[in-house]
C-alpha cells in the first residue's frame, strides 16, 4: 500500500496516486493500460461545476440510515390494516417470510456495494452487470417511487399536525409548505449535515419502537391498568386467521393472509437506501456489511416481535382497531396505540403522535436525499441530462435536488375537492414500484454471480461474502415476483375496479416501456456472462478501502487512548 502521503484531497473528496501494479493487482487483472487511461481520461473530462459527491458518511450515520429507512409510518401504522384484514397469525407469517426477502436483498446489496461502491447505487451495478437498458429501467422506477412517497410523507406530516390542530384552525397546506422548506434546507446542507440529522432522527425512532415493544409485552403481561393478562387469547377462538372484508371461509382467509403479504412489502420497502448512500460513504466497504448485519437483527425485533405483540394484544375485529384504519395518518390510525387505549393508559397516544410526526419527516427527508441521488446517478451514467451532474462545493447535487423537490408539490392535491382519491391512486403505486427495485436488485446480483463464476473469480475474494447467497437471492427474486404481480388481486374481486387496478400495476408498463425503448433506440444488448466487466472502478476503492482502513483505526485509537470511561463509551456510541 502507498503510504499516507500519497493520499491527496481535493474538493471531491480522497484519492489516490496511481502506482505501479503489484503481483496482487495483476491476478484481479488491474495491470490493463486501457483501464488505466480511461480513469486519467474520466478525470480530465470533468467540468469543475460537475464536482464528484464527497464521501462524508460515517460507519454510524451509514448503520442508522439504513434501520431508519425500513422504520416508517409502513409499520407504525400500516400493521393495523394488514391486522384487521388477515388476523394476527396472517400478519407474523407475512413479515417474517417478507422479512427474509428483504434480508436477502439486503445482502445481495452488500456484496455488490462492497465490490464496487458504486456512485450510480444499484442502478450502476444493474447497467454493468445486466445491461444498460437495465439499468435505466432500475434507476427511473427507483426515481418514480420516490417522487411519490417524498410528496407522500409530506402530506403525512401535515396529517399528523392535524391531531393538534385541525384543518379549521390552520389549513394542511402551511405545513405541507413548511415541512418541504425543511426538508429542501436539510437537504441542502451536504451529505455530512443530513447524516448527523438522520442519525439522531433514526435514533428517536429506534427507542421509540424500543419502548413500544416493551409496553405492548407489559400490557399483554398484565401490567396495564385494567390488569388484564391477555397472552395468546386473540390467536384462539378462529381468530388467528381473519377472512378479507366481505369474503367468508377458506377463500376469505387466504385473501386476507395474501393482503397482508402486500402490506408486509410495503412496510420493508425503503431499506435498501443504503445501496443509494455508498457513493458518498466515507469507508463502504466497513459501514455498508456492518449496517447490513445490523439491519437484519434489527428486522427481525422491530417487525416481527412488533407484528407478533400488536397481534397478541389488539383483538382483529376490534371495533377500535376498523375505526382507526378509517382516521388516516395520525396517532388514532395506529395499532400501537390502539392497544394504548384499549389498556387505559392516558397521555400516551400524545407522545406517540409526535413520535409519528419525526418518523414522517425523517422518511421525507431521506426520501428527498434519495430521489435527487437517483436523478443524479442517471445524470451521471449517461441516462438523464447533463445538467443534473452538477454538485456544489458541499458535495450537493443541487439542479437534481432542486428538481425532485418540486414534485413535493403532489402534497397539495389531497388539499382539493376529490383529491385525497386521487392523491391514494399515486400512492398506491409506490408498492409496485418498491418491489419491482428488490427485483432489480437481486436479478443484478445473480448475473454479478454468474460473471464472476464465467471469469474465474472466486467468491472468497470478495470483501464481504453474506450468509446463504447466492441461493437466497434465487428464492427471494421468485417470491418477490409473486407478490408484485399478484397485488392488484383485489381489482378482481368483486365488480372490477379499473382505477385500482390501473393504479396497482401501473409500475409495470411504466418499467418495460423504458427498458424497450432505451433497447430500441440504443441498440443495446444484454451482456454474456464472461463479457460484464468486473475490473473498472475497483482497483481504485481496493486502494482507498487499505488506507481509509488504517486511518479509521488509528483515529479510533487515539480518541481512546488514556480517554475517561464516559468518553469511550461516548466513542463506541459513534462508531457503532
Amino acid at each position: 500500500m502507498a503510504p499516507a502521503d500519497q493520499m491527496i484531497t481535493s474538493d471531491s473528496g480522497p484519492y489516490v496516486q496511481e502506482k505501479a501494479p503489484s503481483s496482487d493487482d495483476q491476478v484481479k487483472g488491474y495491470d490493463n493500460p486501457a483501464h488505466n487511461s480511461s480513469l486519467k481520461d474520466a478525470n480530465q473530462d470533468a467540468r469543475p461545476e460537475e464536482r464528484q459527491l464527497h464521501r462524508a458518511l460515517k460507519g454510524r450515520q451509514i448503520s442508522m440510515i439504513a434501520i431508519g429507512g425500513a422504520l416508517g409510518t409502513g409499520l407504525i401504522i400500516g400493521t393495523g390494516s394488514g391486522l384487521a384484514n388477515g388476523g394476527p397469525a396472517s400478519i407474523l407469517i407475512s413479515y417474517t417470510v417478507v422479512g427474509f426477502c428483504c434480508a436477502a436483498v439486503m445482502s445481495a446489496l452488500g456484496e455488490m456495494s462492497t465490490y464496487m461502491p458504486h456512485p450510480r447505487g444499484f442502478a450502476g451495478h444493474a447497467s454493468r452487470f445486466v445491461s444498460p437498458e437495465f439499468g435505466v429501467a432500475t434507476g427511473y422506477n427507483y426515481l418514480f417511487k420516490y417522487l411519490v412517497v417524498t410528496a407522500n410523507n409530506v402530506n403525512a406530516c401535515a396529517l399528523v399536525i392535524s391531531y393538534w390542530i385541525s384543518s379549521s384552525q390552520a389549513s394542511g397546506g402551511i405545513w405541507i409548505a413548511i415541512v418541504t422548506v425543511l426538508i429542501i434546507a436539510l437537504n441542502f446542507g451536504g451529505p455530512k449535515w443530513f447524516g448527523e440529522v438522520e442519525f439522531w432522527l433514526s435514533l428517536v425512532k429506534i427507542v421509540t419502537m424500543t419502548g413500544l415493544i416493551i409496553l405492548l409485552l407489559v400490557i399483554d403481561l398484565g401490567g396495564s391498568p385494567t390488569a388484564d393478562r391477555i397472552g395468546f387469547r386473540y390467536f384462539q377462538d378462529g381468530l388467528a386467521f381473519r377472512s378479507y372484508p366481505r369474503t367468508s371461509g377458506s377463500k376469505g382467509m387466504f385473501l386476507g393472509f395474501w393482503s397482508t403479504m402486500v402490506t408486509a412489502l410495503f412496510a420493508y420497502t425503503g431499506t435498501e437506501l443504503v445501496g443509494v448512500t455508498v457513493g458518498e460513504a466515507a469507508n463502504p466497504r466497513k459501514s455498508v456489511p456492518s449496517a447490513i448485519k445490523k439491519t437484519f437483527f434489527r428486522i427481525v425485533f422491530f417487525y416481527v416481535l412488533g407484528a407478533l405483540l400488536v397481534g397478541m394484544v389488539v383483538p382483529s375485529n376490534a371495533p377500535e382497531l376498523l375505526a382507526a384504519n378509517r382516521r388516516g395518518t395520525s396517532a388514532a390510525a395506529s395499532p400501537f396505540v390502539v392497544a394504548i387505549v384499549r389498556a387505559r393508559i392516558r397521555i400516551l397516544p400524545d407522545i406517540i403522535n409526535a413520535a409519528i410526526l419525526i418518523f414522517c419527516i425523517s422518511a421525507a427527508n431521506s426520501d428527498q436525499y434519495i430521489a435527487a441521488r437517483t436523478l443524479y446517478g442517471l445524470a451521471i451514467d449517461g441516462k438523464a441530462p447533463r445538467i443534473f451532474r452538477r454538485v456544489d462545493r458541499r458535495g450537493v447535487p443541487y439542479v437534481a435536488l432542486c428538481v425532485t423537490a418540486l414534485f413535493c408539490a403532489l402534497a397539495f392535491i389531497n388539499l382539493a375537492s376529490g383529491g385525497a382519491q386521487t392523491f391514494s391512486y399515486l400512492v398506491a403505486s409506490v408498492t409496485m414500484f418498491g418491489g419491482l427495485t428488490w427485483i432489480c436488485i437481486l436479478i443484478s446480483h445473480i448475473r454479478f454471480m454468474k460473471a464472476m463464476k464465467a471469469q474465474g473469480i472466486s467468491r472468497s475474494t470478495l470483501p464481504w461474502q453474506a450468509p446463504l447467497q447466492p441461493y437466497s437471492s434465487y428464492m427471494a427474486v421468485v417470491f418477490t415476483s409473486i407478490v408484485v404481480f399478484f397485488k392488484g388481486w383485489n381489482s378482481f374481486l368483486f365488480a372490477f375496479n379499473w382505477r385500482t387496478f390501473v393504479t396497482n400495476y401501473i409500475g409495470l408498463p411504466i418499467f418495460f416501456l423504458i427498458l424497450i425503448g432505451w433497447k430500441l433506440w440504443h441498440r443495446t444488448k444484454i451482456y454474456k456472462p464472461d463479457e460484464v466487466d468486473l475490473l473498472t472502478d475497483v482497483r481504485e476503492f481496493d486502494q482507498q478501502d487499505e488506507f481509509i482502513w488504517k486511518m479509521d483505526e488509528e483515529r479510533v485509537k487515539s480518541e481512546v487512548a488514556n480517554a475517561p470511561v464516559y468518553k469511550k463509551a461516548w466513542v463506541w456510541v459513534k462508531n457503532w
